[in-house]
């Protein structure tokens, strides 16, 4: 059964590091890192826990201090921030309103370059991430006992996981099996994606069993969900579709004997999600988060601080960032654009302290329908985690340009707050974990590999299955199952969750006409823009410093090298 393993000993000291930076350690302030090149100390434990605390912390001194990437600003560093970035805000699901920021003027117009610092962010941690899994298995190459074999398998889980995302992002990698001081070389396209199966293809036997892992550890599902996820994206990254096994690896995840759909969708994103068995059940593999052992600037703090403004009720942290945003777009996805419930233009909303407190809001956005649960109920949908009321401001939808944090919908689905009503660990830093990979996605990718092989009926019946389980009010028609409807149930059921990018990309609508938003392009009313942006550009910092990597692309085909 899964219990709560990682959190449990992210206080130990981890003492890997590799020439790339500084070890990053968990409530445990005073080790200092040591070179694996020059010291003979090896904690395969400790370093183990590293591996995964890899995709939650940025350094070895609580949110800043100390960080495992020299010369890059630590809260902006993390992985999951950095994917979040990339895969989030050039998207139509959110906007980061600071647009004084540095590149995220180019970020949410979709008008970066390799000079970006976003850009270098994502690649350098990815890098980073693989050199210390590389180390890490050269280290217990040659051990057999059971658990190193285990630790050896999920560790090159987590390396294809980069690797992947590397293929997603830039279509091509800075490529190591080994630890060593010799540069990597690239490897792209096909051949990154056929190691990447392999890979996993190799690793899944010493896997645990599906459910059986310790929550925060990935088991042969995360392994079968992981390929599902790199098939149902073939056509994008080799240029040749393969739903076939798509639809395969879903199947495995879904009858897989233990996983089964959340029947209260917020359950997932709140602070006791490690704890609340409907949501453990849902929840593949997360990044483990806790407001005492991995506060960070990044993660569950990053999704919740993030999302709230001072004067907003239920806010979770005492510390709103005034930053994220929905865009129109999104919104639209739940209502249609006359119905969405706001604050009438002529109503003035109080100040922010004529308001006692959460149930003095409540009760004034009661009376025009714009609570979260009001936005839900009129949605007939759960996963409408929207706020249009009083608190933090009036809000609009219509705004001639994005001037702040009332310049669109509230975001409220991450959340600090128990289910159970008791205490979080912090009142700034969330205890939220963030589900990396869900069942829902394996649903989805089911659902979608069976439209594109014409099983469209199929494919109906896991839309239906999945939205029943959300508590929508609506069911699609067959006929109302078209391409453009499955775009949209990605997007309302992963809304911010670090993938919206992929799936524009693979639907062809992320660069071209076929689907504009608010602010592609750079004009509220969207345009299309070069499909060079399909792919980041290697920064050219890393270009400078590697000859393997190559230096140009060619057009149109964006992935090959010339």
């Amino acid at each position: 059964m899964k219990a709560n393993y990682l959190k449990h000993i992210f206080s130990a000291a981890l003492v890997v590091a590799v020439s790339l930076g500084n070890v990053s350690c968990i409530n445990d302030l005073d080790i200092s890192s040591i070179d694996p090149q020059s010291s003979s100390s090896f904690d395969q434990d400790a370093a183990f826990v590293k591996q995964y605390a890899l995709l939650g912390l940025t350094g070895q001194k609580g949110p800043a201090g100390t960080p495992d990437l020299d010369g890059q600003d630590e809260g902006e560093s993390g992985f999951y921030r950095t994917i979040f970035n990339c895969q989030e805000l050039p998207t139509d699901e959110c906007v980061w309103v600071w647009q004084d920021n540095v590149d995220i003027p180019q970020f949410t117009n979709i008008a970066w370059n390799s000079s970006s610092q976003r850009t270098e962010w994502v690649y350098v941690r990815l890098g980073y991430d693989i050199t210390q899994m590389n180390f890490f298995l050269d280290q217990i190459a040659d051990k057999t006992d059971e658990e190193s074999v285990r630790q050896r398998a999920e560790v090159r889980f987590l390396r294809a996981l980069h690797y992947a995302y590397f293929l997603d992002l830039f279509g091509k990698a800075p490529f190591k099996e080994h630890f060593d001081n010799e540069l990597p070389v690239e490897k792209g396209g096909k051949d990154l994606y056929d190691f990447i199966q392999k890979e996993l293809d190799e690793c899944v036997a010493d896997m645990y069993e599906p459910g059986q892992a310790p929550f925060g550890r990935a088991d042969k599902a995360a392994n079968w969900l992981l390929r599902a996820r790199v098939y149902l994206n073939a056509a994008v990254y080799t240029d040749t579709a393969d739903y076939e096994n798509a639809k395969l690896y879903a199947d495995k995840v879904i009858n897989s004997g233990y996983y089964e759909l959340c029947d209260d969708y917020k359950l997932m994103f709140m602070a006791d999600n490690d704890q609340n068995e409907k949501a453990m059940k849902e929840i593949i593999l997360p990044i483990r988060q806790d407001g005492m052992k991995t506060r960070n600037y990044g993660g569950s703090t990053y999704l919740i601080c993030g999302t709230r403004t001072g004067g907003m009720p239920h806010m979770g942290t005492t510390n709103g960032w005034s930053c994220l945003i929905a865009r129109n777009a999104l919104v639209y996805k739940f209502f249609d654009e006359d119905k969405v419930p706001m604050i009438p233009e002529n109503v003035e909303v109080p100040g922010q302290s004529d308001f006692a407190n959460d149930e003095a809001i409540d009760s004034w956005d009661a009376q025009y329908g714009v609570r979260t649960q009001d936005m839900i109920e009129a949605a007939g949908d759960d996963r409408a985690m929207f706020y249009s009321g009083a608190g933090g401001g009036k809000r609009t939808m219509d705004p001639k340009s994005i001037t702040g944090f009332q310049s669109g919908l509230s975001i409220v689905k991450w959340q600090n707050i128990r289910s159970d009503g008791a205490s979080t660990s912090h009142t700034e830093y969330p205890d939220t974990d963030i589900p990396l990979f869900r069942l829902a996605e394996a649903y989805l990718t089911r659902a979608e590999a069976n439209f594109r092989l014409n099983q469209k009926s199929l494919a109906w019946e896991d839309i239906k299955t999945l939205r029943a389980k959300r508590g929508c009010t609506k069911q699609p028609t067959l006929n109302e199952l078209t391409e453009m409807y499955l775009l949209d149930e990605w997007s309302r059921e992963f809304y911010l969750e670090g993938r919206r990018r992929s799936d524009l990309i693979r639907f062809d609508c992320f660069t071209t006409d076929k689907y504009l938003w608010d602010w592609k392009g750079g004009v509220k009313e969207g345009k299309s823009v070069s499909d060079i942006y399909n792919v980041y550009p290697i920064p050219a910092t890393d270009l400078n410093n590697n000859n393997n990597i190559c230096l140009l692309y060619t057009s149109p085909s964006p992935r090959d090298c010339s």
